[in-house]
Protein backbone atom coordinates (compact mmCIF):
# COMPACT_ATOMS: atom_id res chain seq x y z
CA UNK A 1 0.00 0.00 0.00
CA UNK A 2 1.34 3.46 -1.25
CA UNK A 3 0.48 6.85 0.78
CA UNK A 4 -0.31 9.61 -1.55
CA UNK A 5 1.39 12.61 -0.06
CA UNK A 6 -0.28 15.95 -0.50
CA UNK A 7 2.13 18.16 -2.92
CA UNK A 8 2.62 21.82 -2.71
CA UNK A 9 -0.36 23.25 -3.97
CA UNK A 10 0.49 26.90 -4.39
CA UNK A 11 3.61 29.40 -3.57
CA UNK A 12 3.44 29.76 0.54
CA UNK A 13 -0.03 27.50 0.67
CA UNK A 14 0.34 25.14 3.72
CA UNK A 15 -3.15 23.62 4.17
CA UNK A 16 -6.21 23.21 2.27
CA UNK A 17 -9.90 22.20 2.77
CA UNK A 18 -11.13 19.03 1.19
CA UNK A 19 -14.67 19.87 -0.72
CA UNK A 20 -14.95 16.81 -2.17
CA UNK A 21 -13.54 13.19 -2.60
CA UNK A 22 -14.27 11.93 -6.28
CA UNK A 23 -13.79 8.31 -5.45
CA UNK A 24 -14.67 6.46 -2.48
CA UNK A 25 -12.82 3.97 -0.71
CA UNK A 26 -12.38 0.42 -3.03
CA UNK A 27 -12.57 2.65 -6.23
CA UNK A 28 -10.15 1.74 -9.05
CA UNK A 29 -8.66 5.06 -10.51
CA UNK A 30 -6.22 5.42 -13.30
CA UNK A 31 -3.18 7.44 -13.32
CA UNK A 32 -3.96 11.15 -14.04
CA UNK A 33 -7.13 10.62 -12.78
CA UNK A 34 -8.98 13.16 -10.30
CA UNK A 35 -9.17 11.80 -6.89
CA UNK A 36 -10.15 14.77 -4.69
CA UNK A 37 -11.03 18.61 -4.88
CA UNK A 38 -9.51 21.02 -2.33
CA UNK A 39 -9.74 24.21 -2.18
CA UNK A 40 -6.48 26.78 -0.65
CA UNK A 41 -6.97 30.38 0.36
CA UNK A 42 -6.12 31.13 -3.59
CA UNK A 43 -7.93 28.88 -5.88
CA UNK A 44 -9.84 25.83 -6.20
CA UNK A 45 -7.82 22.92 -7.22
CA UNK A 46 -8.21 19.09 -8.28
CA UNK A 47 -5.89 16.29 -7.34
CA UNK A 48 -5.34 13.52 -9.41
CA UNK A 49 -3.56 10.27 -8.72
CA UNK A 50 0.31 9.59 -9.46
CA UNK A 51 -0.69 5.79 -10.07
CA UNK A 52 -3.09 3.33 -11.22
CA UNK A 53 -4.48 0.91 -8.62
CA UNK A 54 -7.35 0.79 -5.93
CA UNK A 55 -8.08 3.46 -3.34
CA UNK A 56 -7.38 1.31 0.47
CA UNK A 57 -7.99 4.61 2.58
CA UNK A 58 -9.14 8.31 2.39
CA UNK A 59 -7.67 9.79 5.34
CA UNK A 60 -9.84 12.94 5.67
CA UNK A 61 -13.38 13.75 5.32
CA UNK A 62 -15.24 16.28 3.43
CA UNK A 63 -14.97 19.68 5.19
CA UNK A 64 -11.81 18.70 7.29
CA UNK A 65 -8.27 20.59 6.78
CA UNK A 66 -5.33 18.81 4.99
CA UNK A 67 -1.77 19.55 5.34
CA UNK A 68 0.70 20.13 2.53
CA UNK A 69 3.48 16.91 2.85
CA UNK A 70 1.07 14.68 4.70
CA UNK A 71 -0.56 11.74 3.43
CA UNK A 72 -4.14 12.63 1.70
CA UNK A 73 -5.16 8.82 0.79
CA UNK A 74 -3.38 5.70 0.25
CA UNK A 75 -3.83 3.38 -2.44
CA UNK A 76 -2.80 -0.26 -3.55
CA UNK A 77 -0.72 0.47 -6.95
CA UNK A 78 -1.33 -2.09 -9.75
CA UNK A 79 1.45 -5.20 -8.77
CA UNK A 80 0.97 -4.46 -5.59
CA UNK A 81 -1.80 -6.86 -4.65
CA UNK A 82 0.67 -10.01 -5.91
CA UNK A 83 2.82 -8.62 -2.68
CA UNK A 84 0.00 -8.25 -0.28
CA UNK A 85 -1.28 -11.85 -1.27
CA UNK A 86 2.68 -13.14 -0.58
CA UNK A 87 2.58 -11.21 2.52
CA UNK A 88 -0.21 -12.63 3.79
CA UNK A 89 0.95 -16.28 3.10
CA UNK A 90 3.99 -15.80 4.74
CA UNK A 91 2.54 -14.34 7.68
CA UNK A 92 0.39 -17.16 8.05
CA UNK A 93 3.00 -19.80 7.79
CA UNK A 94 5.04 -18.13 10.34
CA UNK A 95 2.18 -18.30 12.53
CA UNK A 96 2.05 -22.17 11.96
CA UNK A 97 6.28 -22.43 12.30
CA UNK A 98 7.18 -21.60 15.55
CA UNK A 99 10.70 -21.62 14.18
CA UNK A 100 12.67 -18.48 14.60
CA UNK A 101 13.24 -16.49 11.46
CA UNK A 102 15.54 -12.87 10.61
CA UNK A 103 11.83 -11.43 9.28
CA UNK A 104 9.89 -12.29 12.18
CA UNK A 105 10.53 -10.37 15.41
CA UNK A 106 7.35 -9.19 17.30
CA UNK A 107 9.35 -7.04 19.34
CA UNK A 108 10.94 -4.84 16.49
CA UNK A 109 7.70 -4.83 14.60
CA UNK A 110 5.70 -3.06 17.57
CA UNK A 111 8.72 -0.52 18.45
CA UNK A 112 10.09 0.08 14.99
CA UNK A 113 8.84 0.77 11.05
CA UNK A 114 9.87 1.26 8.10
CA UNK A 115 9.30 4.45 6.79
CA UNK A 116 9.80 5.84 3.05
CA UNK A 117 11.16 8.86 2.86
CA UNK A 118 9.29 11.13 0.22
CA UNK A 119 11.52 13.60 -1.88
CA UNK A 120 10.01 16.97 -0.48
CA UNK A 121 9.29 20.11 -2.37
CA UNK A 122 12.95 21.31 -2.66
CA UNK A 123 12.66 24.90 -4.87
CA UNK A 124 10.16 27.02 -6.37
CA UNK A 125 9.14 24.99 -9.48
CA UNK A 126 11.51 22.30 -9.04
CA UNK A 127 10.27 18.60 -9.86
CA UNK A 128 13.60 17.05 -10.30
CA UNK A 129 17.22 16.75 -9.21
CA UNK A 130 20.13 14.83 -9.63
CA UNK A 131 21.44 12.78 -6.58
CA UNK A 132 25.10 14.45 -5.96
CA UNK A 133 26.42 12.25 -3.27
CA UNK A 134 25.08 9.89 -0.54
CA UNK A 135 26.40 10.66 3.00
CA UNK A 136 25.37 6.93 4.37
CA UNK A 137 24.97 3.50 2.96
CA UNK A 138 22.40 1.10 3.35
CA UNK A 139 23.20 -0.18 6.80
CA UNK A 140 23.97 3.16 8.05
CA UNK A 141 22.58 4.22 11.79
CA UNK A 142 21.41 7.99 11.50
CA UNK A 143 19.89 10.51 13.79
CA UNK A 144 17.79 13.35 13.34
CA UNK A 145 18.89 15.98 11.43
CA UNK A 146 21.93 14.10 9.79
CA UNK A 147 22.72 14.99 6.18
CA UNK A 148 21.79 11.66 4.18
CA UNK A 149 22.10 12.93 0.82
CA UNK A 150 23.47 16.16 -1.20
CA UNK A 151 21.12 16.39 -4.31
CA UNK A 152 21.36 19.34 -7.19
CA UNK A 153 18.61 20.98 -8.67
CA UNK A 154 18.56 23.89 -11.53
CA UNK A 155 19.23 26.49 -9.02
CA UNK A 156 21.49 24.97 -6.33
CA UNK A 157 23.07 22.04 -4.65
CA UNK A 158 20.79 21.01 -1.50
CA UNK A 159 21.29 18.69 1.79
CA UNK A 160 18.19 16.47 2.35
CA UNK A 161 18.53 16.11 5.87
CA UNK A 162 16.85 12.68 8.55
CA UNK A 163 13.35 13.30 9.75
CA UNK A 164 14.17 10.99 12.44
CA UNK A 165 16.78 8.68 14.03
CA UNK A 166 17.42 5.34 12.70
CA UNK A 167 18.86 2.85 10.14
CA UNK A 168 19.11 3.37 6.35
CA UNK A 169 17.53 -0.07 4.87
CA UNK A 170 17.20 1.06 0.97
CA UNK A 171 18.81 3.92 -1.62
CA UNK A 172 16.10 4.42 -4.49
CA UNK A 173 18.93 6.64 -6.49
CA UNK A 174 22.40 5.94 -7.87
CA UNK A 175 24.86 9.18 -7.78
CA UNK A 176 24.16 11.26 -10.97
CA UNK A 177 20.49 9.48 -11.30
CA UNK A 178 17.69 11.53 -11.54
CA UNK A 179 15.09 11.60 -8.38
CA UNK A 180 11.74 13.34 -8.81
CA UNK A 181 9.90 15.29 -6.15
CA UNK A 182 7.21 13.57 -3.88
CA UNK A 183 8.48 9.89 -5.01
CA UNK A 184 10.45 7.99 -2.76
CA UNK A 185 13.99 8.25 -2.02
CA UNK A 186 15.41 6.20 0.34
CA UNK A 187 13.75 4.13 3.71
CA UNK A 188 14.72 3.82 7.11
CA UNK A 189 14.09 1.58 10.06
CA UNK A 190 12.63 4.18 12.34
CA UNK A 191 12.74 3.13 15.84
CA UNK A 192 9.60 3.77 18.57
CA UNK A 193 7.31 5.21 15.47
CA UNK A 194 4.00 2.79 14.16
CA UNK A 195 4.35 2.71 9.91
CA UNK A 196 3.13 5.79 8.35
CA UNK A 197 4.65 5.29 4.88
CA UNK A 198 3.85 1.45 4.40
CA UNK A 199 1.11 -0.33 5.54
CA UNK A 200 3.43 -2.34 8.25
CA UNK A 201 7.25 -3.12 8.54
CA UNK A 202 6.20 -6.54 7.33
CA UNK A 203 5.70 -5.41 3.62
CA UNK A 204 9.07 -4.50 2.83
CA UNK A 205 10.10 -7.93 4.13
CA UNK A 206 7.47 -9.39 2.25
CA UNK A 207 9.26 -7.20 -1.17
CA UNK A 208 13.01 -8.59 0.20
CA UNK A 209 11.50 -12.25 -0.11
CA UNK A 210 9.75 -11.77 -3.67
CA UNK A 211 12.96 -10.30 -4.84
CA UNK A 212 16.13 -12.03 -4.53
CA UNK A 213 18.22 -10.66 -6.54
CA UNK A 214 17.97 -7.70 -4.36
CA UNK A 215 17.50 -8.71 -1.03
CA UNK A 216 21.01 -8.11 -0.33
CA UNK A 217 20.68 -4.33 -0.41
CA UNK A 218 19.70 -3.89 3.69
CA UNK A 219 23.32 -5.53 4.29
CA UNK A 220 25.31 -2.80 2.11
CA UNK A 221 28.41 -4.65 1.46
CA UNK A 222 27.53 -7.85 0.07
CA UNK A 223 25.60 -6.89 -2.90
CA UNK A 224 27.49 -7.24 -6.14
CA UNK A 225 28.67 -4.91 -8.38
CA UNK A 226 26.55 -5.75 -11.50
CA UNK A 227 23.45 -5.57 -8.87
CA UNK A 228 24.54 -1.96 -8.01
CA UNK A 229 25.16 -0.97 -11.42
CA UNK A 230 22.03 -1.90 -12.48
CA UNK A 231 19.29 -1.95 -9.93
CA UNK A 232 16.88 0.72 -10.36
CA UNK A 233 13.67 1.42 -8.60
CA UNK A 234 10.30 -0.17 -9.22
CA UNK A 235 8.57 3.39 -9.44
CA UNK A 236 11.11 4.27 -12.28
CA UNK A 237 9.82 1.70 -14.51
CA UNK A 238 6.25 1.23 -16.15
CA UNK A 239 3.44 0.54 -13.87
CA UNK A 240 2.67 -2.47 -12.90
CA UNK A 241 6.10 -4.23 -13.17
CA UNK A 242 5.97 -7.73 -11.12
CA UNK A 243 9.38 -6.76 -9.31
CA UNK A 244 12.48 -4.79 -9.99
CA UNK A 245 14.51 -7.44 -11.54
CA UNK A 246 12.14 -8.49 -13.94
CA UNK A 247 11.59 -4.88 -15.29
CA UNK A 248 15.14 -4.48 -15.57
CA UNK A 249 16.00 -7.98 -17.68
CA UNK A 250 12.65 -7.02 -19.88
CA UNK A 251 12.15 -3.54 -20.35
CA UNK A 252 13.66 -0.38 -21.19
CA UNK A 253 13.78 1.92 -18.27
CA UNK A 254 11.68 4.81 -18.54
CA UNK A 255 9.26 6.87 -16.32
CA UNK A 256 5.62 6.37 -17.04
CA UNK A 257 4.75 9.47 -18.89
CA UNK A 258 7.35 8.39 -21.57
CA UNK A 259 6.22 5.06 -21.94
CA UNK A 260 2.78 6.73 -22.46
CA UNK A 261 4.07 9.01 -25.03
CA UNK A 262 5.46 6.55 -27.02
CA UNK A 263 2.42 4.11 -26.44
CA UNK A 264 1.01 7.37 -28.37
CA UNK A 265 3.35 7.70 -31.32
CA UNK A 266 3.68 3.86 -31.79
CA UNK A 267 7.17 3.65 -30.95
CA UNK A 268 9.07 0.78 -29.79
CA UNK A 269 11.36 1.60 -26.81
CA UNK A 270 13.48 -1.03 -27.48
CA UNK A 271 14.42 0.48 -31.01
CA UNK A 272 15.00 3.99 -29.30
CA UNK A 273 18.46 5.65 -29.09
CA UNK A 274 18.03 6.02 -25.30
CA UNK A 275 20.73 9.47 -24.21
CA UNK A 276 19.69 9.53 -20.54
CA UNK A 277 22.29 8.20 -17.93
CA UNK A 278 22.04 4.20 -17.77
CA UNK A 279 20.01 3.56 -21.14
CA UNK A 280 17.00 5.61 -19.51
CA UNK A 281 14.91 6.83 -22.36
CA UNK A 282 13.95 10.44 -22.10
CA UNK A 283 10.60 12.72 -23.38
CA UNK A 284 13.10 13.43 -26.29
CA UNK A 285 14.66 10.45 -27.59
CA UNK A 286 11.00 9.72 -28.13
CA UNK A 287 10.69 12.56 -30.60
CA UNK A 288 13.47 12.29 -31.96
CA UNK A 289 12.17 8.65 -33.29
CA UNK A 290 9.36 10.09 -34.41
CA UNK A 291 10.98 12.71 -36.33
CA UNK A 292 13.18 10.19 -37.94
CA UNK A 293 10.04 8.38 -38.40
CA UNK A 294 8.24 10.21 -40.13
CA UNK A 295 11.62 11.59 -42.26
CA UNK A 296 11.43 10.41 -45.83
CA UNK A 297 13.82 7.35 -46.68
CA UNK A 298 15.08 9.26 -49.71
CA UNK A 299 16.74 11.64 -47.77
CA UNK A 300 19.91 10.83 -45.48
CA UNK A 301 21.51 13.87 -45.85
CA UNK A 302 21.93 14.31 -41.97
CA UNK A 303 23.85 11.16 -41.60
CA UNK A 304 26.45 12.13 -44.51
CA UNK A 305 29.72 13.49 -43.24
CA UNK A 306 30.19 17.22 -44.51
CA UNK A 307 33.75 17.53 -46.57
CA UNK A 308 34.77 20.06 -43.80
CA UNK A 309 34.86 17.20 -41.06
CA UNK A 310 33.58 14.44 -39.34
CA UNK A 311 29.94 13.59 -38.76
CA UNK A 312 31.20 11.89 -35.06
CA UNK A 313 29.65 14.76 -32.68
CA UNK A 314 30.32 14.60 -28.62
CA UNK A 315 26.90 14.77 -27.20
CA UNK A 316 27.14 16.43 -23.64
CA UNK A 317 24.00 16.84 -21.85
CA UNK A 318 22.73 20.06 -20.31
CA UNK A 319 23.47 20.54 -16.22
CA UNK A 320 20.15 21.28 -14.13
CA UNK A 321 21.07 24.79 -14.16
CA UNK A 322 21.72 25.51 -17.94
CA UNK A 323 17.97 23.54 -18.52
CA UNK A 324 16.42 26.13 -16.29
CA UNK A 325 18.23 29.26 -17.97
CA UNK A 326 17.23 27.80 -21.20
CA UNK A 327 13.67 27.49 -20.10
CA UNK A 328 13.46 30.77 -18.38
CA UNK A 329 15.14 33.04 -21.12
CA UNK A 330 13.28 31.11 -24.06
CA UNK A 331 9.88 32.02 -21.51
CA UNK A 332 11.03 35.84 -20.80
CA UNK A 333 12.07 36.35 -24.72
CA UNK A 334 9.03 34.66 -26.38
CA UNK A 335 6.59 36.92 -24.11
CA UNK A 336 7.90 39.86 -22.83
CA UNK A 337 8.00 42.44 -25.32
CA UNK A 338 11.81 44.15 -23.81
CA UNK A 339 12.97 47.40 -24.95
CA UNK A 340 16.23 49.05 -23.52
CA UNK A 341 17.63 51.91 -22.34
CA UNK A 342 21.94 53.04 -21.73
CA UNK A 343 23.39 55.40 -19.78
CA UNK A 344 26.63 56.03 -18.37
CA UNK A 345 27.39 57.01 -14.57
CA UNK A 346 30.31 58.90 -13.51
CA UNK A 347 31.66 57.13 -10.47
CA UNK A 348 34.15 59.40 -8.72
CA UNK A 349 31.37 60.46 -5.56
CA UNK A 350 31.30 55.93 -5.04
CA UNK A 351 34.69 55.63 -5.72
CA UNK A 352 35.24 58.35 -2.95
CA UNK A 353 32.68 56.85 -0.27
CA UNK A 354 34.01 53.50 -0.91
CA UNK A 355 37.47 54.56 -0.26
CA UNK A 356 36.08 56.52 3.16
CA UNK A 357 33.72 53.86 4.39
CA UNK A 358 36.37 50.79 3.91
CA UNK A 359 37.68 50.57 7.45
CA UNK A 360 34.59 50.66 9.06
CA UNK A 361 33.15 48.07 7.08
CA UNK A 362 36.20 46.31 7.61
CA UNK A 363 36.14 46.15 11.85
CA UNK A 364 32.97 44.45 10.68
CA UNK A 365 34.56 41.42 8.87
CA UNK A 366 32.80 42.66 5.37
CA UNK A 367 34.59 43.55 2.32
CA UNK A 368 32.58 46.37 1.05
CA UNK A 369 31.86 46.38 -2.97
CA UNK A 370 30.33 49.09 -5.07
CA UNK A 371 27.24 46.51 -5.41
CA UNK A 372 25.41 47.49 -1.85
CA UNK A 373 25.30 51.00 -2.70
CA UNK A 374 23.84 50.12 -6.48
CA UNK A 375 21.19 48.01 -4.46
CA UNK A 376 20.45 50.40 -2.34
CA UNK A 377 19.51 53.22 -4.66
CA UNK A 378 17.78 50.92 -6.26
CA UNK A 379 15.40 50.66 -3.62
CA UNK A 380 15.16 54.85 -2.76
CA UNK A 381 14.12 55.08 -6.14
CA UNK A 382 11.60 52.15 -6.65
CA UNK A 383 9.99 54.40 -3.58
CA UNK A 384 9.49 56.91 -5.79
CA UNK A 385 8.54 54.43 -9.01
CA UNK A 386 6.69 51.56 -6.90
CA UNK A 387 5.67 50.04 -10.44
CA UNK A 388 9.28 48.39 -10.38
CA UNK A 389 8.50 46.70 -7.93
CA UNK A 390 5.36 45.09 -8.97
CA UNK A 391 4.77 41.81 -11.73
CA UNK A 392 2.18 41.41 -14.32
CA UNK A 393 -0.58 39.06 -13.32
CA UNK A 394 -1.13 36.16 -15.45
CA UNK A 395 -4.10 36.73 -17.22
CA UNK A 396 -2.34 40.23 -17.57
CA UNK A 397 -5.19 42.38 -16.35
CA UNK A 398 -4.00 43.89 -13.42
CA UNK A 399 -0.78 44.70 -11.85
CA UNK A 400 0.34 43.76 -8.78
CA UNK A 401 2.39 45.49 -6.59
CA UNK A 402 5.01 44.05 -4.16
CA UNK A 403 5.44 45.43 -0.52
CA UNK A 404 9.30 44.15 -0.41
CA UNK A 405 12.10 45.26 -2.51
CA UNK A 406 13.87 41.60 -3.07
CA UNK A 407 16.49 42.76 -5.23
CA UNK A 408 18.33 40.20 -7.01
CA UNK A 409 21.65 39.94 -8.24
CA UNK A 410 23.87 37.74 -10.23
CA UNK A 411 26.33 35.15 -9.06
CA UNK A 412 28.65 33.04 -10.63
CA UNK A 413 28.88 30.33 -9.22
CA UNK A 414 30.42 26.44 -9.87
CA UNK A 415 27.42 24.78 -10.94
CA UNK A 416 26.38 28.19 -13.61
CA UNK A 417 24.55 31.42 -12.84
CA UNK A 418 22.12 32.16 -10.31
CA UNK A 419 20.23 34.82 -9.26
CA UNK A 420 20.03 35.20 -5.64
CA UNK A 421 18.05 38.01 -3.49
CA UNK A 422 18.11 40.14 -0.30
CA UNK A 423 14.58 40.67 0.61
CA UNK A 424 13.21 43.97 2.38
CA UNK A 425 15.73 45.99 1.10
CA UNK A 426 14.18 49.22 1.96
CA UNK A 427 14.59 48.19 5.55
CA UNK A 428 18.70 47.97 5.60
CA UNK A 429 21.31 49.74 5.66
CA UNK A 430 24.19 49.84 3.29
CA UNK A 431 26.02 47.66 6.06
CA UNK A 432 23.15 45.48 6.23
CA UNK A 433 23.45 45.04 2.16
CA UNK A 434 27.06 44.13 2.46
CA UNK A 435 26.34 42.03 4.78
CA UNK A 436 23.93 39.84 3.32
CA UNK A 437 25.85 39.64 0.37
CA UNK A 438 29.05 38.58 1.27
CA UNK A 439 26.78 35.44 2.75
CA UNK A 440 25.00 34.55 0.03
CA UNK A 441 27.83 34.72 -2.35
CA UNK A 442 30.16 32.61 -0.03
CA UNK A 443 27.03 29.95 0.02
CA UNK A 444 26.66 29.91 -3.54
CA UNK A 445 29.91 29.41 -4.29
CA UNK A 446 29.85 27.00 -2.23
CA UNK A 447 26.37 25.97 -3.60
CA UNK A 448 24.13 25.94 -0.22
CA UNK A 449 21.98 28.54 -1.46
CA UNK A 450 18.79 27.75 0.32
CA UNK A 451 16.01 27.71 -2.05
CA UNK A 452 14.42 31.06 -0.15
CA UNK A 453 17.13 33.24 -1.17
CA UNK A 454 16.44 31.94 -4.77
CA UNK A 455 13.06 33.03 -5.22
CA UNK A 456 10.82 35.65 -4.66
CA UNK A 457 12.46 38.42 -6.87
CA UNK A 458 11.36 41.94 -7.59
CA UNK A 459 14.16 43.67 -9.73
CA UNK A 460 17.40 42.09 -10.80
CA UNK A 461 20.85 43.59 -11.18
CA UNK A 462 23.47 41.43 -13.46
CA UNK A 463 27.21 42.75 -13.13
CA UNK A 464 28.58 42.14 -16.75
CA UNK A 465 31.76 44.63 -15.87
CA UNK A 466 33.12 42.51 -13.28
CA UNK A 467 34.12 39.73 -15.83
CA UNK A 468 35.25 42.82 -18.73
CA UNK A 469 31.93 43.88 -20.31
CA UNK A 470 31.58 47.15 -21.35
CA UNK A 471 27.98 47.13 -22.21
CA UNK A 472 24.70 44.49 -22.47
CA UNK A 473 21.14 43.60 -23.32
CA UNK A 474 20.02 41.67 -20.35
CA UNK A 475 17.27 39.35 -20.43
CA UNK A 476 14.44 40.26 -17.85
CA UNK A 477 13.91 37.78 -15.40
CA UNK A 478 10.32 37.21 -15.36
CA UNK A 479 7.83 37.47 -13.73
CA UNK A 480 9.83 40.61 -12.56
CA UNK A 481 9.85 43.37 -15.13
CA UNK A 482 12.88 45.42 -15.10
CA UNK A 483 16.54 44.29 -14.82
CA UNK A 484 19.62 46.06 -15.43
CA UNK A 485 23.03 45.20 -16.19
CA UNK A 486 26.56 46.89 -14.98
CA UNK A 487 29.23 47.59 -17.33
CA UNK A 488 33.39 47.79 -16.57
CA UNK A 489 34.35 50.96 -15.12
CA UNK A 490 36.69 52.50 -17.24
CA UNK A 491 38.90 55.58 -17.39
CA UNK A 492 37.34 58.11 -20.49
CA UNK A 493 37.92 61.51 -21.24
CA UNK A 494 34.99 63.76 -20.70
CA UNK A 495 34.15 67.58 -20.64
CA UNK A 496 33.62 69.61 -16.87
CA UNK A 497 31.69 72.38 -16.72
CA UNK A 498 34.47 74.76 -18.00
CA UNK A 499 34.93 72.59 -21.05
CA UNK A 500 37.77 71.47 -20.10
CA UNK A 501 38.75 67.88 -21.12
CA UNK A 502 38.69 65.93 -17.92
CA UNK A 503 40.11 62.24 -16.86
CA UNK A 504 36.51 60.57 -16.05
CA UNK A 505 36.02 57.12 -14.00
CA UNK A 506 32.99 55.84 -16.03
CA UNK A 507 30.85 52.90 -15.77
CA UNK A 508 27.52 52.03 -18.53
CA UNK A 509 24.31 51.31 -17.40
CA UNK A 510 21.88 49.05 -19.79
CA UNK A 511 18.36 48.80 -18.75
CA UNK A 512 15.41 46.19 -19.99
CA UNK A 513 12.34 46.96 -19.35
CA UNK A 514 8.94 45.13 -20.03
CA UNK A 515 7.34 47.32 -22.48
CA UNK A 516 3.44 46.29 -21.91
CA UNK A 517 3.84 47.65 -18.66
CA UNK A 518 6.87 50.23 -18.54
CA UNK A 519 7.10 53.36 -21.19
CA UNK A 520 10.18 54.90 -22.15
CA UNK A 521 9.58 58.08 -20.25
CA UNK A 522 8.84 56.44 -16.91
CA UNK A 523 12.04 54.33 -17.63
CA UNK A 524 14.41 57.27 -18.36
CA UNK A 525 12.66 59.16 -15.02
CA UNK A 526 13.22 56.06 -12.93
CA UNK A 527 16.72 55.46 -14.34
CA UNK A 528 18.26 59.33 -14.08
CA UNK A 529 16.51 59.49 -10.25
CA UNK A 530 18.88 56.31 -9.54
CA UNK A 531 22.13 58.05 -11.40
CA UNK A 532 21.11 60.92 -9.16
CA UNK A 533 21.57 58.98 -6.01
CA UNK A 534 24.57 56.93 -7.14
CA UNK A 535 26.97 60.21 -8.96
CA UNK A 536 25.95 62.30 -5.44
CA UNK A 537 25.70 59.36 -2.70
CA UNK A 538 25.04 62.20 0.26
CA UNK A 539 21.62 62.79 -1.66
CA UNK A 540 20.59 59.46 -0.50
CA UNK A 541 21.03 60.49 3.24
CA UNK A 542 17.86 62.93 2.96
CA UNK A 543 15.56 59.54 2.04
CA UNK A 544 16.87 57.19 4.73
CA UNK A 545 15.09 55.61 7.52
Amino acid sequence: MTDFILPDIGEGVVECELLEWLVKEGDRVEEDQPVAEVMTDKATVQIPSMHAGVITKLFYQAGEIAKVHEPLFAMARDGEADAQVTEQTNAQANEQTPVPSVEQKPADTESAANETFILPDIGEGIVECEIVKWHLNEGDSMQEDDVVVEVMTDKAVVEIPAKYAGTMTKRYHQEGEIAKVHEPLFDMHVAGRTPSSFAAATASVAEVKQTPVNSTVDSGNSQTPATQNDYKPAHGFEEGSEAPQKTIAGKVPASPAVRRLAREKGIDLKQVNASGKKGRVLKKDILAAVEKQAAPVSTPTKQTPSAQGSADVNRVPLTPVQRAMAKQMTRSVSTIPHFTVSEELNMQALIDLKRALADTFAKQDIKLTFMPFFIKALSLAMQAYPIFNARLSDDESALEYIVDHNIGFAVDSPIGLLVPNIKGVQNLSVMDIAAQMQDIVQSARAGKLSSDQLKGGTISISNVGVLGGTTATPIINHPELAIVALGKMQTLPRFDEQGNVVSASIMHLSWSADHRVIDGATMVRFNNLWCEYLSEPLKMLSQLR
